[in-house]
């Protein structure tokens, strides 16, 4: 079998590269090859700006609203008409169980194309009218116009899901983009540009760059001078250096950087939810996902009976292969991000930690034995100034903390550099709303997780981020506004 080669796509075609290095692309599930893939290098990613410059002004840039939307639609149903090609490729990138992907991954990626088509067709401007000195008066009116050329960094955990959650609205406002996917998971963003050019997209419109961050396609892009906006998910070290390397020419960025989220849990809660919405936002995703719970606050009169109900969940979780369809949990991404997490379950126990459950490698089958399998692992008994409370894990484990009142929970919840989301288990309303309007995060969920209305807003506050995305919170950074004044 010839060995697979993913390369760079720029200017509608896919291209070796100058330099020719290759990295691996491997499967988390037992390190095997999947392929290997063509690095950028700084002549690669001039090429792709100077692509996407010209697409500006090409026949993309002379399209109507309507003109783009059909063709966005066009992509959506595309990726849906291969759909199982998709499925398997961000499967066997990531390691995560097909019942997971088939259910949001892929949908809500084809989905992103059109939410945001439909959406630009329909959004607002101001319009004014105001008076003169010589009476005639004037009309003043706002445009929404193009940004440009955005530079699109997406993470490995959600790789499709969370790109087109960017390009979507890029494409929709009239730019063009450059994707530097991670270097984990570069396969859907490949797949995703056969899909474009099938649909018609112009040739510039979209390109894919691969490689890594430093001295590599990510510094490439996010310092070019062509590129005039940077689009971003990931560590929050990462943004910072995206920043620096962006400001000296003062462009915009839009961030959705870590978290180290809360769930509060109150004694009138329903039980019932507050487990299965917990077991969620702890373990889905192997605990890779920015909007996971690693902390758990519960009222002291349930704490025991939480903790023993969460133990058993997690203990009842089946790790297995993506297309094991009685497994709910894959590996981590990689063995290297397994080292990482092992390193705070070791700390955990450093700190004198109860482990609940999990804390280690799990024992798998022989043919599993090289993948970046972990395990399920659940603490108690911690300081809310440790290490496993106050640093992003990533990973599938949380810590569960008795609180004693509605005063105490709040400010300890607060207590972090992060504040991208929280969820909120209680059947009262009244504290619902109450404790909710005190969260210092971009999210809150009331008895639920994860549920999303792509036409509201979605960041984070402190360290979770710069700017919101959904609905036209989106648009607003994928445009610029003119205003323009009209003497009657």
């Amino acid at each position: 079998m010839s060995e697979k080669i993913i390369s760079n796509f720029v200017d509608g075609s896919f291209q070796e590269g100058q330099g020719r290095n290759l990295f691996e692309n491997r499967n988390p599930v037992d390190n095997s090859l999947i392929s290997k893939v063509v690095e950028a290098s700084a002549a690669d990613v001039d090429a792709a700006v100077a692509a996407a410059r010209r697409a500006l002004s090409g026949p993309w840039g002379d399209m109507s609203v309507d003109e783009r939307a059909t063709l966005l639609h066009r992509v959506a149903d595309g990726v849906m008409a291969r759909f199982d090609e998709f499925l398997a490729a961000e499967c066997a990138d990531t390691g995560k169980p097909f019942s997971l992907a088939r259910h949001i991954d892929i949908p809500r990626g084809a989905s992103n194309f059109k939410v945001f088509a439909d959406l630009v067709k329909n959004v607002a401007t101001e319009a004014f009218q105001m008076g003169t000195p010589d009476g005639t008066g004037a009309i003043n009116y706002a445009i929404r116009k193009p940004r440009g050329v955005i530079g699109v960094i997406s993470p490995w955990n959600l790789p499709l899901l969370l790109m087109t959650w960017k390009v979507g609205p890029a494409l929709a406002c009239g730019n063009t983009v450059i994707v530097k996917p991670s270097e984990e998971t570069p396969t859907t963003a490949s797949l995703l540009a056969e899909v474009m050019r099938d649909a018609g997209i112009p040739d510039g419109v979209y390109n894919v760059v691969n490689g890594f961050g430093p001295d590599s396609a990510g510094a490439f892009l996010t310092s070019h001078r062509g590129v005039d906006a940077i689009t971003f998910t990931g560590e929050t070290r990462t943004g910072a250096a995206i920043m620096k390397a962006g400001a000296d020419r003062v462009r915009p960025v839009s961030f959705e950087l870590g978290g180290k989220n809360p769930a509060i849990v109150f004694a009138d809660c329903d039980m019932d939810k507050a487990i299965e919405g917990t077991m969620r936002s702890a373990f889905a995703n192997c605990g890779q996902v920015c909007l996971g719970t690693e902390r758990v606050f519960v009222e002291r009169s349930i704490f025991d009976q939480f903790v023993e109900r969460l133990r058993d969940g997690a203990k009842g979780l089946k790790l297995g292969v993506p297309d094991d369809a009685s497994a709910n949990m894959g590996p981590l991404i990689s063995l290297e991000h397994r080292d990482k997490v092992l390193s705070y379950y070791d700390k955990a126990r450093d700190l004198g930690a109860n482990v609940i459950t999990g804390g280690g490698v799990p024992d798998m089958v022989p043919s599993l034995q090289g993948g970046a399998w972990i395990e399920p692992t659940i603490w108690t008994g911690l300081d809310d100034d440790s290490a496993i409370m106050r640093e992003e894990i990533f990973g599938p484990c949380c810590h569960v903390s008795p609180f004693d009142d509605e005063a105490e929970v709040v400010r300890r919840a607060n207590d972090t550099d992060y504040g991208l989301a929280c969820s909120i288990w209680t059947e009262n309303t009244s504290r619902a709303h109450r404790v909710a309007a005190q969260m210092d995060v971009g999210l809150v969920w009331v008895n639920s997780w994860f549920l999303r209305d792509l036409r509201t807003p979605f960041g984070g506050s402190k360290m979770s981020g710069i700017g919101r995305e959904g609905g036209v919170h989106s648009l607003e950074f994928y445009t610029e506004l003119t205003n323009i004044c009209v003497k009657l």
